[in-house]
């Protein structure tokens, strides 16, 4: 009964579609309670009603003022160009502000980023001094993930927490050295098994290191389903099963608590059934030659 009450209700303005809490908790099974922080205003979602002018492909817009822009985007897309790729989130947006007028003064400004892999929430401000309140109050944030990973951890919640710095290679990676890397703590939670080895986590990161979420899995044993960096290969596929879901803070203005959540994408459950590829180990210059001349003894008469 409550469940209904709250969904009728305007107050909480809760969207009911496919990808919605309401299709959690028939699919997933999950309590009412858990989802929704009754404290907050639910906001919703419009990425499935039409389309905005100028608004960009792959980018759906959850919320928009005068102040802020609220976005989900698609995995494979870029927060802000990094210098191999100029297709951002950060320049589709901009065109979007700027209505099509290539002299317009609007902007906006990055507050915070998401890997390129990951799909899901993203926040930006539309004057530096938004950008500024925001991020200044960013570590009371609360940021929450969705991720399939391999395996089922042995608690059912947790934290894991460890110092991460990042290697000449780009590749980011765990040190119990405080002072060469930064402290990391991921909060996760078992919400339900995935097929015959992995399952659906929640995870709260009270840092936001680059790829915090995806190495603390890896070092749990865990990796996050379809990430070549750090799990395993699975051919054919260029997602990992990692998305943004929801993100709670105050507005830089008001002062109102706002919660943004983003509709999980088609294919995130279908990355649960795929079958990963265990790497197979380069072969040495020796391997090479061996291998040849067993080729060449079968090629004897």
């Amino acid at each position: 009964m409550r469940v209904e009450v709250l969904i009728s209700t305007d107050a909480l303005l809760i969207h009911c579609h496919k990808t919605s809490i309401v299709w959690y908790i028939i699919h997933l099974e999950i309590s009412f309670s858990h989802l929704i922080p009754h404290h907050v205003c639910m906001a919703k979602g419009k990425s499935d009603g039409p389309r905005k002018r100028f608004q960009p492909r792959g980018i759906d817009i959850l919320h928009e003022d005068r102040d802020i822009l609220v976005v989900s985007k698609a995995s494979g897309l870029l927060t802000v160009d990094d210098g191999r790729d100029s297709r951002t989130a950060y320049s589709a947006l901009t065109d979007y502000v700027k209505k099509g007028q290539a002299r317009s003064k609007n902007r906006i400004f990055i507050v915070h980023r998401i890997d390129r892999e990951t799909s899901g929430i993203l926040v930006f401000a539309k004057t530096e001094e938004v950008k500024s309140k925001l991020q200044l109050d960013w570590d009371n944030t609360q940021k929450t993930y969705l991720a399939i990973v391999d395996g089922t951890p042995e608690k059912e919640e947790g934290s894991i927490i460890s110092y991460l710095t990042e290697a000449p290679s780009l590749k980011v990676y765990s040190t119990k050295d405080k002072k060469e890397g930064k402290r990391s703590e991921t909060k996760f939670k078992v919400i339900k098994p995935i097929g015959e080895n992995r399952s659906l986590l929640e995870l709260n990161i009270l840092t936001g290191r680059k790829h915090q979420i995806r190495v603390h899995m890896a070092d749990a044993g865990h990796p996050v389903v379809g990430d070549i960096k750090y799990g395993k290969r699975i051919h054919g596929n260029r997602s990992i099963a990692l998305h943004a879901f929801r993100l709670t803070f105050d507005h830089p203005f008001s002062g109102e608590t706002m919660t943004f959540e983003a509709p999980v994408p088609p294919n995130f459950y279908g990355l649960g059934g795929l079958i990963a590829q265990e790497e197979k180990p380069k072969a040495t210059r020796e391997d090479k030659i061996e291998a040849k001349k067993e080729r060449n003894k079968k090629k004897r008469p």
